[in-house]
């Protein structure tokens, strides 16, 4: 039995799920930060009291999180010899780091009931202003958790989709900082020039977010590097991730999914080079 997901989300705060004046006001400032800074937070979206038991689901599905221990450039790409040393093509960091696919979460999970919830869809798609906007076809992909150790981080890179909606569910005891730089590349442009200065700690591009557990993050995470800087301490850091694409039926290409979830299943082969922009990835 799915989860009853008023009981979870700070309808009070944030009433996303009836028309009127308030909703408005809610879509509107998340907006207008969307469109200034590629990113809009709503603290305390998930009510402070029900974050043990998802707390909880993370720790039940832990077990299957794929963990990577790689060197990886921003775009997840292999090296190009033929490229000058400091191009973002040729810029690899380590990357430690585990997500457990969507197919762990299933209609007892309270996760998957927020990204299924029929007002959660349209509420992001209004405060994001997009026109085309699906959920992400992937069966591994859809709503997944990150999950980082001590030591672990992310290092800068861009996601394969147009739209991350992230749930801050267990910060680290220390670090996990989001570090950002919006609006970096165009669906026509990929700025390797600004990509390097950002690579190079140009802190004039950078914004860095501390984000509390309950904190729902929608991002344009396809146009805007990010990083999550290293953790420490025992603690495990859990970060829900619900995707969203531009076309219907997208899944992950086969590589990436691979080198994400620790598997590629036939949809991905099937629906291969579906996307829309020439962006390396």
């Amino acid at each position: 039995m799915q989860p009853s997901v008023s009981d979870y989300i700070d309808l009070d705060r944030y009433p996303i799920d009836r028309p009127g004046a308030a909703r408005d006001a809610v879509i509107a400032e998340a907006r207008a930060a969307v469109e200034s800074v590629g990113c809009a937070v709503l603290k305390g979206f998930v009510r402070a009291e029900c974050l043990p038991e998802i707390v909880a689901e993370c720790d039940r599905t832990a077990q299957f999180g794929h963990r990577n221990f790689n060197r990886t450039n921003p775009y997840f790409t292999v090296d190009r010899d033929d490229l000058p040393e400091s191009h973002p093509l040729r810029r690899f960091f380590d990357r430690s780091n585990a997500f457990v696919p969507a197919d762990h979460f299933g209609d007892d999970s309270v996760l998957r009931a927020i990204y299924e919830w029929p007002h959660f869809s349209p509420f992001v798609q209004e405060a994001l202003g997009e026109e085309r906007f699906f959920p992400y076809a992937d069966p591994l992909a859809d709503v997944i958790v990150n999950l980082a150790e001590e030591g672990n981080g992310f290092p800068w890179h861009f996601d394969t989709n147009n739209y991350t909606v992230t749930l801050a569910i267990q910060n680290a005891e220390r670090g996990g900082d989001f570090e950002y730089s919006p609006y970096l590349r165009t669906p026509t442009d990929e700025n390797y020039e600004g990509v390097e200065r950002v690579l190079d700690g140009d802190k004039s591009l950078i914004h860095t977010l501390r984000l509390e557990p309950g904190d729902l993050q929608i991002f344009k995470g396809r146009y805007s590097l990010h990083r999550v800087t290293p953790l420490a301490g025992a603690r495990l850091r859990y970060v829900a991730i619900f995707s969203y694409v531009e076309e219907p039926g997208m899944v992950a290409q086969p590589e990436r999914a691979q080198q994400l979830y620790g598997r590629v299943l036939p949809i991905h082969f099937e629906r291969a080079g579906l996307r829309t922009d020439t962006l390396v990835d």
